[in-house]
């Protein structure tokens, strides 16, 4: 089931189903089916959106195409069914992304009926803004596309699908994080989230960041699509692809990353964990081709997605947090 409003329909008793509890309790103890781990996560991801959408005049959601992207969405419209979703989407496009990706990113946008904010790249290495790395890699250029976005749109809230299982810096952020007036993160201030109370108010010049998936595991995201039926792109699943190993992953051959001398290229079958660029992201041999096989897999798995995969997470011990503190999100 692609995410659309119709589909929506169905689901939108489950919206609060903490509120469903409580309100199965106050009548007179009635009995009711327990909460799932999944139902709570879910309640807390909703209540997450629609804090800061209160609360803040104009939110933004960035939207990738990637697995945890599309989970946050799909909150968000359980979030304000049968409204629309009242903000758009934001997407910064290195010029690596992967064909696939970007399609399903369109077509997703199109079913929905969002507006869709794209900041380029390559826009900023064409007039000198950026300069391309010695490595070839863009990922870790998209910091100041993304701060400037932000100022551009005049965005005072942001969601982002990070979440806290993925990487130690990640694992400290808070689910409400405050940036500066530079967009930078100070991990020695933070606000305590206590009771579950958020608090997204800031000064003027400063925003803040949201991640309504802090607290999911990358078992928990899948589990999710699979109860609720989400569509993804292909990639997420075990397909045939041409690829070559260097540093102990499976790149895949394309424009933008290409085999070295004695890199060998073979076709073999894989699958994604994490869709980020194709000059960076690798992926691994499996033959898990639908969503029961890979939470079977991730289940089963020892490593994170992005340590298992991310060659721009490799580039220092601190590569994340560095990144954060300049205004990565």
């Amino acid at each position: 089931m692609t995410i659309t409003l119709a589909s929506a329909r169905s689901c939108a008793v489950t919206t609060s189903s903490a509120d469903a509890a409580a309100g199965n309790s106050a009548a007179g103890g009635a009995r009711h089916t327990p909460l799932t781990q999944l139902d709570l996560l879910e309640a807390e991801g909703i209540h997450v959106i629609r804090e800061v959408a209160g609360e803040l005049e104009r939110p933004v959601l960035l939207f990738s195409g990637g697995k945890d992207s599309v989970v946050m969405l799909h909150l968000a419209v359980k979030a304000f069914w049968p409204a629309p979703i009242p903000f758009p989407v934001l997407h910064i496009d290195t010029g690596h992304n992967f064909p696939e990706v970007l399609a399903f990113r369109d077509r997703t946008v199109e079913q929905l009926g969002l507006r869709l904010v794209v900041e380029h790249v390559q826009d900023w290495i064409d007039d000198g803004r950026l300069r391309e790395r010695a490595d070839g890699t863009r990922n870790p250029l998209q910091t100041q596309p993304l701060l400037h976005a932000i100022g551009q749109g005049r965005f005072d809230g942001v969601f982002g699908g990070g979440r806290r299982d993925e990487e130690k810096a990640r694992a400290k952020e808070r689910i409400i994080s405050l940036r500066d007036d530079f967009g930078q993160w100070d991990p020695r201030n933070q606000r305590p989230e206590l009771w579950n109370l958020l608090n997204p108010r800031h000064r003027a010049g400063q925003h803040v960041r949201a991640f309504p998936l802090s607290n999911w595991t990358e078992l928990d995201v899948w589990r999710y699509i699979e109860r609720e039926n989400i569509d993804l792109p292909g990639l997420y699943y075990a397909h045939d692809r041409e690829v070559f190993e260097r540093d102990g992953m499976l790149l895949a051959v394309g424009p933008y990353s290409q085999p070295r001398p004695g890199e060998r290229v073979e076709t073999r079958q894989v699958r994604y964990r994490t869709v980020g660029d194709m000059s960076c992201t690798g992926a691994v041999a499996s033959d898990a081709a639908s969503v029961a096989d890979v939470v079977a897999e991730v289940a089963a798995s020892t490593l994170t997605e992005r340590g298992a995969t991310r060659a721009d997470d490799r580039i220092s011990e601190a590569a994340m947090e560095d990144r954060k503190k300049e205004g990565y999100f």
